[in-house]
């Protein structure tokens, strides 16, 4: 009997359809038969105190399950507490293998390392090798059926046993992360338990299974950590990509859920929609591990489908992202109970039943990389070795990028590309090309003939061409037009001419800070992108401070300096503490931030305005709130709230729409409001707050909410019809594409910006790259200085955009701003903190917290948009 069929009969589960049999919350529900497991290897239920299934597990209980199969097996299974999340709760990883594996576990991963590594693969015999399988759970935490099969998982394999049980510990190495997603697990674990009835209610109109806002789904900023591979912002998905790297696994899992109405889907997905850097070879090898899917869930009889629906276009995603490091990633997607059991179109779905179809996939895979190894294994180190290649034919031999004047962006690019194990240098001496200046010691090279060739294209590449006018995700993401960084791409001779040397992996703190307690002033440079973090800790610590809204220039150490729009004054005189106080305050907040502080000795300026010109108008400490709530957009308030807490150390009120309409709105200068619906809030109080001199930052469609309820006068560009002759047939099975194409699901367009507005204060380009993934498309306001940031006639960068849509968004407005009474309405078409990482953006929109108040921007008659 060949291994393949041993497997096989070992994995067969009992075939059972019915409800009752879905409740039977017992192991042999889940396990396969003919398998003797060892009773010293504690249960699922005599840890956590209920059967799987039974209950949802919460975070807690997963982690005393995992360390408690560890303590139990130490032969088998390695534990390793990988990092842990914002909220203080630990991810883990477990590695299980044989004995003998698990003896010299870490020559094992060593040398599967060298897989990616041109220069030491081949020496490797490929046909001794262990398989690595990395096995990765319920990335949104609602979505919970994949950590609760984690438990099954890590049970089977540390307590099964038998000879064909034995021979796949020896030829693979098993990874588990339990919980990719601790934060929303618990959330949602905590909801879906308080919820259930002794007597199941499986109503879909019950509460049980329709979360309060914001829901499970996501971490604790509210983001969807399944976009957050590749750019990696947040601390779960850097401890994840650090162990990632380390192991580069053959085969990665990611388990999902999806509508309740629907059945079990795995890769591969739709075949016109894979990003074209990833080889046609690793779709091949995805169909094929799916027929052991496929196989194992016919036995169970099972519905299922694949190439439908789903792509693996965007490298941040989980499914996708190890297909560009050789890897196989497997996305799998079961039909959410959402709760305990609940009624379907297909019956009634219980959890249980979710668990064993997530489970029966795990066995499937493993049996699955076990056939395939040496296919795997080959296939791994052949993807480096041809990257390699196409690299040498490349025309692009390197990438240099850096801002003299904003560090900051720059550093965290070249830590996210090494985070991917990248190797970037650092220039020098200075270098020019393409009409761009690029300064020694402040900008970094990335050299294309290193193993990481297809990533390092998929980071700095644009992209304009498609095969298909249909994506899951964004369809174009990079990188430094998002980081806002000038970069440039050189042929080899102009790669071979730059001098290197190693960068430093940290983000350095290069701030700076001139002059002494006798200077009439310090001066604030506004370039960097942490001057308004240190702006506001200006403010809250009392010190009166100024903006130059005109550029000025004095002498400082005897040379004539010049200080551009955007400057923050700090004045030596009219402040309550002393001297030696601020200069201490100054002298820390330098040391801590990448910004530069220059003392000046005169109000007097060479040219320009002088330091007391009412063209430098005070700043008061902004007091920020965020409207929340039911219908708003979860990922959009999460990245304004990750702003404003992890990068600019500021409070940020989470305001409830209900809250919003009986609080004092007195105390806050600014309100935010994103994406989503925003019914129910009371407009006329919104709009009486505005009056009296409060200015609201509105993003996306939020602009057309205000629109629409008098709170501002705007007008929209309406989208072309896809189809103009009614008169010819289409086919029916067209509809969904040509509906579908029309949607936005995320392009790059550069616009034109006033780089004299405040908007735009501290900018250096005369433009700004944004995302757009919605089709609000603002007219120009009437009042020609009110729309400060314009798409011109040529805006695409990177992506895919219908020819209706592109048309509609030429000559349109991304940024409009509103006078209504005392106040300000600054309207935003676009995201511009788009997941995070999209910091070139975000200077304009912290601009709009600080400087929003000062701006100039006419009547709300003047404002009405132009026909």
């Amino acid at each position: 009997m060949s291994i393949r069929r041993i497997y096989f009969s070992i994995f067969i589960l009992v075939i059972s359809f019915s409800v009752a049999a879905q409740n039977n919350f017992s192991l042999e529900y889940y396990l396969p038969r003919n398998v003797n497991y060892d009773p010293a290897i504690p249960t699922p239920a005599s840890v956590i105190g209920h059967e799987v299934g039974e209950w949802h597990v919460t975070h807690d209980k997963l982690v005393l399950y995992m360390k408690s199969l560890a303590a139990a097996n130490p032969s088998r299974i390695k534990l390793q507490v990988t990092g842990t999340t914002y909220e203080g709760r630990q991810q883990l990883l477990l590695i299980i293998t044989s004995p003998e594996n698990q003896a010299r576990i870490n020559d094992i991963q060593k040398q599967h390392a060298s897989l990616s590594d041109p220069a030491k693969s081949a020496l490797l015999n490929t046909a001794a090798m262990p398989a690595v399988l990395l096995m990765g759970f319920s990335i949104h935490g609602n979505e919970s059926s994949g950590s609760n099969a984690s438990m099954l998982t890590a049970y089977y394999l540390a307590a099964a046993q038998g000879p064909a049980v034995d021979k796949m510990l020896k030829e693979a190495v098993f990874l588990i992360d339990p919980s990719f997603n601790p934060d929303g697990l618990q959330r949602f674990s905590t909801w879906a338990n308080q919820h259930k009835s002794k007597i199941m209610v499986s109503d879909p109109n019950s509460r049980e299974f329709n979360e309060v806002w914001p829901g499970g789904r996501f971490n604790h900023y509210w983001f969807d950590l399944n976009r957050d591979w590749l750019p990696a912002v947040h601390r779960e998905s850097r401890n994840r990509l650090q162990y990632f790297h380390d192991w580069r696994p053959n085969v990665l899992t990611d388990h999902h859920e999806m509508g309740s109405n629907s059945t079990f889907f795995f890769q591969p997905g739709v075949v016109s929609r894979v990003n074209p850097l990833t080889p046609g070879k690793n779709q091949e090898l995805t169909a094929n591990i799916a027929a052991y899917h496929a196989k194992l869930l016919d036995s169970i009889g099972s519905l299922y489908y694949t190439r439908e629906g789903y792509d693996d276009f965007y490298y941040g995603k989980g499914s996708t992202f190890p297909d560009v490091q050789g890897s196989i990633g497997i996305l799998f997607e079961q039909a959410s109970s959402r709760g305990h059991v609940q009624e379907t179109t297909n019956g009634l779905l219980t959890f249980p039943f979710t668990i064993r179809n997530q489970f029966i996939t795990t066995l499937s895979t493993m049996e699955a990389t076990v056939a395939m190894r040496k296919t795997l294994l080959d296939y791994q180190r052949d993807f480096f070795n041809n990257a390699l290649n196409e690299a040498k034919a490349n025309a692009i031999a390197g990438y240099v990028f850096g801002d003299k004047e904003n560090t900051y962006n720059s550093e965290i690019l070249a830590e996210m590309l090494q985070r991917h194990r990248i190797d970037v240098k650092v220039l020098n001496k200075d270098f020019e090309t393409n009409g761009l200046r690029f300064a020694q010691g402040k900008s970094y090279f990335v050299n294309t003939l290193q193993p990481q060739y297809r990533l390092i294209r998929s980071i700095f590449e644009k992209q304009r061409e498609y095969k298909d006018s249909l994506f899951y995700d964004v369809t174009a993401w990079t990188i430094p037009l998002a980081m806002g960084i000038p970069y440039a791409g050189m042929n080899a001779g102009a790669a071979q001419s730059i001098m290197t040397s190693p960068v430093i992996a940290t983000v350095s703190t290069t701030g700076q800070f001139s002059g002494t307690e006798n200077d009439y002033a310090w001066v604030l440079d506004w370039h960097d992108f942490e001057a308004p973090k240190v702006l506001y800790k200006l403010l809250d610590a009392g010190l009166k401070v100024r903006v130059a809204t005109q550029p000025f220039s004095t002498t400082v150490m005897g040379k004539i300096q010049a200080f551009e729009r955007g400057s923050i004054i700090v004045p030596n005189q009219m402040q309550t503490k002393t001297r030696s106080e601020m200069v201490a305050i100054l002298r820390k907040l330098a040391a801590t931030s990448n910004v530069k502080f220059t003392g000046i000795t005169t109000g007097l300026s060479l040219a320009g305005i002088d330091i007391g010109s009412n063209n430098a108008p005070s700043l008061e400490k902004p007091q920020v709130a965020l409207l929340v709530g039911e219908g708003v957009s979860a990922t959009d308030a999460g990245e304004v709230w990750h702003l404003m807490d992890q990068r600019m150390d500021m409070p940020l009120t989470q305001l409830e729409i209900t809250t919003f309409n009986r609080a004092d709105l007195s105390r806050y200068t600014t309100m935010i409001m994103v994406s989503g619906s925003q019914s129910g809030i009371n407009k006329d109080k919104l709009k009486t707050w505005i009056s009296g001199g409060g200015v609201l930052i509105a993003c996306e469609d939020a602009v057309q909410w205000c629109s629409r309820n008098g709170i501002s006068e705007l007008s929209f560009k309406k989208i072309p019809a896809p189809i103009t002759d009614s008169s010819k047939m289409l086919a029916y099975d067209s509809k969904s594409e040509i509906d579908g194409a029309q949607r936005m699901t995320g392009a790059i367009f550069r616009a034109d910006i006033d780089l004299t507005h405040p908007l735009n204060f501290g900018s250096q380009q005369p433009y700004i790259d944004l995302i757009k993934t919605n089709s609000v498309f603002m007219k120009p306001a009437k009042n020609p200085f009110a729309s400060p940031v314009r798409y011109g006639t040529d805006p695409l960068q990177s992506g895919f955009i219908t020819r209706q849509n592109y048309e509609a968004l030429k000559g349109t407005a991304s940024v409009v701003v509103q006078t209504v009474g005392k106040g300000r309405v600054i309207h935003m078409a676009d995201n511009p903190n788009f997941r995070a990482f999209w910091l070139g953006g975000m200077k304009m929109f912290m601009n709009a917290v600080f400087f929003g108040g000062t701006i100039n921007a006419g009547s709300a008659s003047q404002e009405e948009a132009a026909d």
